[in-house]
């Protein structure tokens, strides 16, 4: 009913159409992005909205769901599992039952009730008509048995009392969440930023909640969760897309990554950007026409030091250079013409029609250039000259891995990007807007025709950037609909994410420990408050540039400020199969433990040859549910390939791919964070050898089944690897 009321409200509001004045189109648009978010958040929560029931001494019954719903007298149906009255149905225990009598978890298939779990909590206070309502299969364990889909589902029914003590935790300050495989991180990291945006639904709205991921396949992995909660206004990225614009998917070679993360960078970018300032110790000639002019070197290194004391960034500081240069140049130009001295508007209309000079500009650009970030670290990787200045820090075989000549971007490069932009500024926009005022009356004429509208504003806006000099800095869609002013409604999300300063109100970050240096001060400069839940496990540390410590990473930033929770119940991965994980474990360190596996699943860890992969896979596509190889990285595409021929409809690599096709083929580093009904780890002492941390990716990979777990290789397995039995010796579930 709730439903279809703010359908037909939202009907109601656009029916009205963009009639009145400005106010009355924008109360309407606000209007109906009011409805129309109600309207998303009503559809998203459909699945499972009501999924629990607590009995209470004194309250009586309460219904708990995915939303808080009231009927037309507001009397409570229904409440939001996040509100503080719900909080029993999470944290209660028969030694603190905190009121509850029964707490009762309710399966639904649509609107329909299918099952009934009860947890008994006070024997004595329910009476004995209710006593004969019980029933008594753990809700928990069921849903941990189901198949698994490709996407991750929420545990709004289901969450424990440690995942709640850290799902409810304070908004303020930094939240480091340590856990091992299987406990629960992730989820818990979203159902955190659930109940954030529920509790402090002002503070977080207007300035937004980031949540990073490791890669774009885990994104798509847990994009359903929020919505499925009914917050559909949560911006999901990667590193790769923290620089506006740029989606890096593309991977540096391990050694050039970790060198790109290396805190090291930071002065390397920093002194990239003053090699674009250093200037020449010869005068330059400037032919114009009746007199020539000459830029000495004493005028550039007053130049120069005018614009490093303003302590702008580079392409601010360039108007500081510029019109110091310029002045100069018209008191020497006035002498040249007999004028002698000049008052200061005639020095004013001297210095403004030497800057239209060709000559002049071009002068002006070579030595103090207008730079995007792009264009500083393409002219670093491409020049060996200016490696050896900015990178002198390095030894040569570490320039050398920086050293490329174009090419896409990767992920590794954003942070340098970002810390490029933060040095050199946005790019001085009065320039544009005077010179875009001059091209708007050129291209008056051609504006006769309404359907020609945006070519012509295109045509402009190229226009201006070609008189100006700065095609290269600025597309011309940009600043056309910089110069339109206008443009549709942007949602928090959205804004957030075409904007590099951006401050939002809280970050989560997910697979923490694969973050670089470079990466964290990337990071930090979107949350000055450092309201932050950081999330993850050193021992699954894969990149060399990860953390090893929490405080290595988080101590340069909130040094004694951050506090730990640690998860240590392992809801995903079997005593069997974990047993097996927990051998490589102590090969990383002796002193880590894993967490604790809740159940068994009654199928034992297996290897087999390599040889047999095809059919290994076809056996278990016949035990149900969704099946991944994990392989080297340099394996994956020879051995997807075999896989494919054998079985059809095989996916290859990460992305959306794999997580829909029953059977994919993928690297460590695509499966991380992701879990599967069956995984088949191949050639697992190669993975141990692909990377400095390979003992970390084994132990990654050998935890993501839920029900089964096989070894597929050529190569000695190592004593680590002892637990399994060979396949067919022993009780395998049948296979």
């Amino acid at each position: 009913m709730l439903r279809e009321r703010t359908q037909s409200q939202l009907k109601d509001v656009l029916a009205t159409g963009a009639v009145g004045t400005l106010q009355n189109r924008s109360e309407r648009d606000t209007f109906a992005d009011m409805y129309a978010n109600r309207l998303a958040r009503l559809w998203a929560v459909e699945r499972g909205l009501v999924f629990g029931r607590l009995d209470h001494t004194e309250e009586g019954r309460l219904y708990i769901g995915k939303l808080g719903l009231t009927d037309d007298e507001q009397e409570r149906l229904l409440i939001d599992w996040r509100a503080p009255v719900a909080q029993p149905f999470y944290r209660a225990t028969p030694a603190a039952p905190m009121g509850v009598t029964r707490r009762r978890h309710l399966q639904t298939r649509g609107r329909t009730v299918v099952g009934v779990d009860d947890d008994l909590l006070d024997l004595d206070g329910i009476s004995e008509a209710d006593r004969a309502t019980l029933n008594g299969e753990a809700a928990l364990l069921a849903a941990l048995d189901e198949k698994r889909t490709g996407r991750m589902r929420d545990i709004v029914a289901t969450i424990q009392a440690e995942q709640d003590r850290v799902i409810r935790a304070d908004l303020n300050g930094v939240l480091v969440v340590q856990g091992g495989p299987g406990t629960g991180k992730t989820v818990v990291a979203l159902h955190r930023a659930a109940y954030l945006l529920y509790t402090h639904r002002e503070r977080l709205e207007r300035r937004g909640v980031l949540i990073l991921g490791p890669n774009l396949t885990f994104l798509r992995y847990i994009e359903q969760v929020l919505p499925s909660l009914g917050e559909t206004d949560v911006l999901l990225s990667t590193v790769g897309e923290l620089y506006p614009g740029l989606n890096a998917t593309a991977r540096d070679r391990p050694e050039t990554a970790a060198l790109k993360g290396d805190i090291r960078m930071a002065e390397v970018i920093a002194r990239a950007v003053r090699d674009r300032q250093r200037v020449q110790r010869k005068p330059v000639q400037l032919p114009l026409g009746r007199y020539t002019l000459t830029i000495e070197p004493g005028m550039l290194d007053a130049a120069r030091n005018k614009a490093v004391r303003s302590r702008r960034p580079h392409n601010q500081a360039r108007a500081v250079f510029v019109r110091s240069i310029l002045n100069a140049l018209a008191r020497q130009a006035a002498k040249k013409i007999g004028k002698g001295l000049i008052d200061d508007d005639e020095l004013a209309d001297l210095r403004e029609e030497l800057r239209t000079e060709q000559v002049v500009r071009t002068a002006l650009n070579r030595f103090w250039p207008y730079l995007t970030p792009q264009r500083l670290l393409l002219g670093l990787y491409g020049s060996p000259e200016r490696l050896d200045y900015a990178a002198s820090a390095l030894t040569p075989a570490e320039r050398a891995l920086l050293r490329r000549e174009g090419g896409e971007w990767t992920e590794s490069d954003v942070p340098l990007l970002d810390e490029a932009a933060e040095l050199l500024g946005e790019i001085d926009e009065k320039v544009l807007r005077a010179s875009a005022a001059q091209a708007e009356e050129d291209l008056a004429a051609a504006r006769q025709a309404e359907e020609h509208e945006r070519e012509a504003e295109l045509a402009y806006a190229r226009e201006v950037l070609e008189l100006t000099g700065l095609s290269d800095v600025m597309e011309a869609e940009r600043l056309a609909e910089r110069q339109r002013g206008g443009g549709p409604y942007l949602t928090t999300a959205e804004r957030a994410a075409a904007d590099r300063t951006w401050a939002y109100g809280h970050v989560i970050v997910d697979e923490a420990q694969e973050l670089s240096p470079m990466a964290w001060r990337t990071l930090m400069r979107r949350i000055p408050t450092r309201s932050m839940t950081i999330v993850g496990d050193i021992a699954q540390t894969g990149s060399a540039a990860g953390a090893r410590a929490w405080a290595d990473v988080l101590d340069p930033y909130v040094a004694g400020r951050w506090r730990q929770e640690k998860l240590t119940v392992n809801y995903r991965t079997p005593v069997e199969l974990m047993a097996v994980a927990a051998d490589v474990l102590a090969t990383i360190d002796p002193e880590l433990r894993a967490p604790t596996s809740v159940r068994e699943s009654g199928a034992t860890p297996w290897s087999a040859p390599l040889m047999e992969l095809p059919e290994l896979v076809k056996a278990e596509v016949g035990e149900g549910g969704k099946v991944v190889v994990v392989a080297p990285d340099v394996l994956v595409g020879a051995l997807g390939a075999s896989v494919a021929a054998a079985v059809p409809g095989t996916a290859v690599g990460g992305g959306a791919a794999a997580l829909d096709a029953p059977v994919a083929v993928m690297g460590v580093a695509d499966a991380k964070g992701l879990e599967f009904d069956s995984v088949i780890v191949t050639e697992p002492q190669l993975i141990v050898e692909q990377s400095a941390r390979g003992s970390s990716d084994l132990y990654v990979a050998l935890t993501r089944a839920t029900q089964r777990l096989g070894v597929a290789h050529d190569r000695p397995l190592g004593p680590a690897l002892s637990r399994l039995r060979p396949r067919g010796n022993g009780p395998t579930n049948g296979l």
